[in-house]
């Protein structure tokens, strides 16, 4: 059952997100039902998507994992440095900079890097599903930015280093914190070996 609603959170989650990438059809159904109305109903499946993921995947691992491949250990230490890559990306994204002029698209950047450093670190059924499907999303919508009339990138006159170096401060700090607290206490393991600091 873990399974069907995780596949289900997923075909909607992304499914949403696909949406929006269709730009003719996503205008004519503003046009239909206004701007308002789009943004929450596209809020809502989101919002509903997401928590069928957390929800399906949580019985799923309650239940049992389903082994099908048994990764490498090698495979942690590239994981673990793909998600500092991941965290600096993403905070790349609110700062304009030399890091988000290279990477044009850094959330896309992010979300990619972290979907693949918990893809090849997890051999079973549900994480294969669940990352391979964001990867392959990611993919998706970073190919059909460059056919869309609104890419989203924002102007940046030249690099500012100083910028660049606050994004990556922030995100090594951010990297720091859910690797030795919030991931060990919220998902139950640990990055480092060691259990969520404070527990």
């Amino acid at each position: 059952m873990g399974l069907l609603i995780l596949v289900a959170g997923l075909a909607v989650f992304i499914g949403v997100h696909v949406f929006i990438t269709r730009r003719d059809a996503r205008g004519r159904l503003i046009a239909k039902i206004g701007g308002p109305a789009y943004k929450i109903a596209f809020s809502v499946l989101a919002v509903a998507g997401l928590a069928l993921i957390v929800v399906g995947f949580a019985r799923y691992r309650g239940a049992g994992w389903v082994d099908v491949w048994s990764p490498p250990r090698w495979t942690h230490t590239i994981a673990v440095v793909l998600m500092w890559l991941a965290f600096v990306s993403v905070v790349a994204a609110y700062i304009p900079g030399g890091i988000r002029r290279r990477l044009k698209h850094p959330m896309l950047v992010g979300v990619k890097l972290w979907a693949l450093a918990h893809l090849i670190t997890n051999g079973d059924l549900g994480s294969i599903l669940l990352f391979g499907s964001i990867l392959a999303w990611a993919v998706y919508d970073r190919i059909s930015l460059k056919t869309r009339p609104d890419t989203g990138i924002q102007p940046i006159m030249a690099p500012n280093r100083t910028n660049d170096a606050v994004v990556i401060l922030i995100g090594t700090i951010i990297f720091l914190a859910f690797g030795y607290v919030f991931h060990p206490l919220w998902i139950g393991v640990p990055v480092f070996g060691t259990p969520a600091l404070g527990t």
